[in-house]
């Protein structure tokens, strides 16, 4: 899993598993899905995350090899 928030465009991207994208599908008009060719999520874009998901206030926890996102 991959966590980019891109401040200059208050976009914060979900990236769950790589894999070839097939199609980006809107959930809202500020929420896009990409699904890979079988309809399985692969990631998700989030637009006006400040307000939506609190981007802010995310705290960052290595573990291993892998950071983890806590909301702190």
């Amino acid at each position: 899993m991959k966590i980019q928030y891109f401040q200059d465009t208050d976009t914060l991207y979900i990236e769950l598993r790589a894999c070839d994208v097939g199609e980006t599908r809107d959930f809202d008009e500020n929420t896009l899905i990409d699904v890979d060719e079988h309809g399985e999520i692969c990631a998700l874009t989030i637009e006006h995350a400040s307000a939506r998901a609190d981007v802010p206030h995310f705290s960052f926890e290595q573990i291993g090899s892998e950071r983890r996102v806590a909301v702190g």
